[in-house]
C-alpha cells in the first residue's frame, strides 16, 4: 500500500484546452517532493470525466517516462461502460501502476448491490491480469451510486487479492468507520479532516484534493501520526482543517487551479474544461489573501 498522503492530481490544460504534459509532470514531481507519498491521476479533482481514454493513457505514459515511479500511481479508471474501463485499467496495470481507482458504473441509478457486484465481477474477468489491484471509489454525492458496506465486504471476500482498498469520499465518518472494520481492506478517507482518527484505527493516510495545494502540512500530520506523535499531529491538524474549510467555500477545482496559477506564475493553470468555469480574479485574489494568513507564499 501507499502509506501517507495521496494527491488526486489536478489536470493542466493549454489555452486550447488540450492537456499539457510538461505542466502535469512538473506538478507531479513537486507534489511527491513536497509531502505526498503517491498520486491518483484522473480522479474527480483531475476532471477525469472530461478527459478521453487516449488522453488519460498518454498522460500516464508521460508521467512514467518523466521519472514518476509507476508504483506511486493509482489512476482513476471508472467509466459507465466495460470496454473503456477495461482498456484504461489494463493499460495502467500493464504500465506498472500500484492499482486502479474504479468507480461503479454510475449512469443507471437505483441499481441493486447484486447488479454492482456483477459489474465488478465481470470487470475483473475482462481485465484478466493476475497483478490487478482495484481500489473502489465511493463518492455517491457526485456519482449518484454508492457502494454499501455489505457490497464492499462481499467483494473483498470473493476477490481478496484483487479488491485492495477503497477511497471513501462520502464525507460520512460512520461509513469510513465501518469500512475500517473490514479485514485487510486499505481504507483512504477522501479528505484530511478525519485522517487522524482513521490512522488510529489502522488507516494508512488519505487521498485529499487539497494535497495539490497543502501537501507539506497534510503529509506532516500523517507522518506524525505514524510516529505516534499524536499531540503534535493534532496541533498541526488544526490549521490543516482550516485550510480545507477555506476551499470548501469556493468551487474546489477552479479554486485550486487558481492558486496553482499564482504559485507557478502561469495563467494556464486557470484553464478548465466546461461545464466547469474558472474562478474569477476577484475570488482568486480573495482566496490568496486568506491563504497568506496560513503562511502560504505565492
Amino acid at each position: 500500500m501507499i502509506k501517507g498522503l495521496i494527491a488526486p492530481i489536478l489536470s493542466p490544460y493549454d489555452d486550447n484546452l488540450m492537456l499539457n504534459q510538461d505542466m502535469y509532470n512538473k506538478l507531479a514531481k513537486d507534489l511527491l517532493s513536497d509531502g505526498c507519498s503517491g498520486l491518483a491521476p484522473f480522479g474527480t479533482t483531475g476532471e477525469a470525466l472530461s478527459v478521453s481514454n487516449n488522453e488519460r493513457m498518454n498522460a500516464l505514459d508521460g508521467l512514467i517516462k518523466s521519472g514518476i515511479p509507476a508504483d506511486k500511481l493509482i489512476p482513476g479508471t471508472g467509466l459507465c461502460n466495460f470496454p473503456d474501463t477495461v482498456e484504461l485499467s489494463r493499460h495502467a496495470i500493464k504500465s506498472g501502476c500500484l492499482g486502479v481507482m474504479t468507480l461503479p458504473a454510475f449512469y443507471f441509478k437505483d441499481v441493486s448491490d447484486e447488479g454492482l457486484f456483477e459489474y465488478y465481477k465481470r470487470l475483473i474477468q475482462e481485465i484478466n491480469l493476475p497483478e490487478l489491484k482495484i481500489y473502489l471509489y465511493h463518492i455517491p454525492q457526485v456519482s449518484g451510486i454508492g457502494l454499501s458496506i455489505n457490497l464492499v465486504q462481499r467483494l473483498k471476500s470473493v476477490f481478496p487479492d484483487i479488491i485492495a482498498g477503497i477511497k471513501d469520499s462520502s464525507g460520512v465518518w460512520e461509513n469510513t468507520l465501518e469500512l475500517l472494520k473490514i479485514n485487510d481492506l486499505i481504507v483512504y478517507p477522501g479528505a484530511e479532516l478525519p485522517v487522524i482518527d482513521a490512522i488510529k484505527l489502522g488507516g494508512p493516510g488519505c487521498i485529499s484534493a487539497t494535497a495539490n495545494i497543502n501537501p507539506t502540512n497534510i503529509g506532516k500530520v500523517i507522518e506524525l501520526c505514524h510516529r505516534n506523535n499524536w499531540e503534535e499531529a493534532e496541533d498541526l491538524h488544526k490549521s490543516v482543517r482550516e485550510v480545507r474549510y477555506l476551499f470548501q467555500d469556493y468551487s474546489a477545482i477552479p479554486a485550486q487551479k487558481a492558486m496553482l496559477a499564482k504559485k507557478y506564475n502561469d495563467p494556464r493553470w486557470n484553464n478548465i474544461r466546461p461545464p466547469l468555469e474558472r474562478l474569477s480574479d476577484s475570488k482568486a485574489n480573495e482566496l490568496e489573501i486568506k491563504l497568506k494568513e496560513y503562511s502560504f507564499e505565492f
